[in-house]
C-alpha cells in the first residue's frame, strides 16, 4: 500500500529535517556571544607567535570586531613562565594563550586551566594538532628542520641527516636555539637525545656551535653569514628569507623532520571570557590561517595550502614526538642541555 503525504505532512517533515540539520551544525561548534564580547571590548593575548604574524592577526581582528588586542609576545618558554607565575599567584591576566609547547599545554589542560571550546572550523584542524575536547587547538604547524646558506655551503656538503651535523667539515658553521628560551627546541632536543643519546649533543657542543635564544636570531646569524647552517630551526624563517631574496636551502633530513603544533587555548577564569572565545575562533578562521603560508609558515588547517615552494605536510617524513615523555622530562632536558653547552 502506498502512502501519499499531504502538503502539511511534507512541510512538517521538511521543518523537522531542518531542525535536525541545525542541531547537528550547532553540536559541531560551540557558541560565541559576539555582543557580550564587544561589551568587554578587549582581549589579552599571550603568545610566542612570530611578531609579524602576531601583529597582523591582532590588527585584523581589531579591524573586524572593534575589540582591542593587548599583546604580550615573547619566546615560548618566557610566555609560559609568565603565565604560570600569574596562575600560581591567582592573578590571571591572559584571556588567550598561544605557545609552541603541546606537552606543556597538555599538562595545563589536565589541571583544568583551559575552557573546553570547539569553535567554528574546529573540524578543519587535524586530530594530531588539537585536543579532542577542545581544550587547545593548533594555531599553526611548526616545521623544525635544518636550513643553510646555499651560496656558502655546496650541495655536496649539505648535511643529509641529523647525524651528518657531527661531521668535522661543519665545525664552526652551526647555530641553534636554546630550549630554555625556545619551547619548540625542547621537542627537538628531547626527541633527538632520546633517539641518539645525549652523546649526540655532547659531540655537537664540540663543533663550536653558536647557541642563541630565538629563531629570529638564528635567521639573522645565517643572513649575516656568521653561521651558515641552522640546526633544528623553524623553517618559516627560512621560507620568509628566501622570499626576500636570500639564498637559503631547506634540508628535510633523511631520518625525519619535526612537525609541532602551536596550541591556542581559552584561559579559564580570565577577565574577558567572551572576547577570548571570539578571538580564539578568529585564530582558526580562513582569513587568519592564510597569514601563515604567506609568511612561509604552515596553517593548522588541512584545507589551506602550504607556502609556495614548500612540500605538503603529507610529503614530509615526520619524526613522532612523544609528548608524554616531554611532559615529564622537559625540565631535565633543559638542565642537561645547559650542562653540555655552558
Amino acid at each position: 500500500m502506498t502512502t501519499t503525504r499531504t502538503p502539511f505532512a511534507r512541510l512538517l517533515a521538511a521543518c523537522l529535517g531542518a531542525l535536525v540539520l541545525s542541531a547537528t551544525a550547532a553540536s559541531a561548534q560551540d557558541a560565541v556571544d559576539e555582543a557580550a564580547a564587544k561589551k568587554e571590548g578587549k582581549v589579552s593575548w599571550y603568545t610566542s607567535t612570530p611578531i609579524k604574524q602576531a601583529q597582523q592577526i591582532a590588527t585584523d581582528f581589531e579591524a573586524k570586531t572593534g575589540i582591542k588586542v593587548e599583546l604580550f609576545r615573547s619566546g615560548g618558554t618566557a610566555v609560559l613562565r609568565r603565565f604560570q607565575q600569574e596562575l600560581e599567584a591567582k592573578k590571571i591576566a591572559a584571556d588567550v594563550l598561544t605557545t609552541s609547547d603541546p606537552a606543556a599545554s597538555n599538562v595545563l589542560a589536565a589541571k583544568d586551566t583551559f575552557v573546553a571550546f570547539k569553535p567554528k572550523d574546529f573540524d578543519k584542524v587535524p586530530e594530531a594538532a588539537k585536543d579532542k575536547d577542545g581544550r587547545w587547538i593548533g594555531q599553526r604547524l611548526n616545521i623544525m628542520t635544518i636550513y643553510a646558506r646555499g651560496d656558502k655551503v655546496t650541495a655536496a656538503d649539505l648535511p643529509k641527516s641529523w647525524k651528518d651535523l657531527l661531521e668535522a667539515k661543519h665545525k664552526g658553521k652551526l647555530v641553534m636555539t636554546d630550549p630554555s628560551f625556545t619551547s619548540l627546541q625542547v621537542s627537538v632536543v628531547g626527541m633527538l637525545a632520546k633517539a641518539n643519546g645525549w652523546g649526540f649533543y655532547e659531540k655537537l657542543s664540540q663543533s663550536g656551535i653558536m647557541i642563541v635564544r630565538s629563531n629570529q636570531q638564528v635567521s639573522d646569524a645565517i643572513k649575516r653569514a656568521e653561521r651558515v647552517i641552522a640546526v633544528g630551526a623553524l623553517d618559516s624563517y627560512a621560507a620568509e628569507d628566501r622570499a626576500a631574496g636570500h639564498n637559503i636551502v631547506t634540508i628535510y633530513p633523511e631520518d625525519g623532520t619535526f612537525i609541532i603544533p602551536s596550541p591556542t587555548a581559552v584561559v579559564k577564569g580570565s577577565p574577558n571570557p567572551n572576547t577570548a572565545k571570539l578571538f580564539a575562533q578568529y585564530m582558526i578562521s580562513e582569513a587568519a590561517q592564510k597569514i601563515f603560508p604567506k609568511d612561509g609558515g604552515y596553517s593548522a588547517r588541512s584545507d589551506i595550502d602550504p607556502p609556495d615552494g614548500s612540500p605538503h605536510v603529507s610529503k614530509i617524513k615526520v619524526i613522532p614526538v612523544d609528548y608524554d615523555y616531554l611532559e615529564k622530562d622537559a625540565n631535565a632536558i633543559k638542565k642537561k642541555f645547559a650542562e653540555i653547552f655552558q
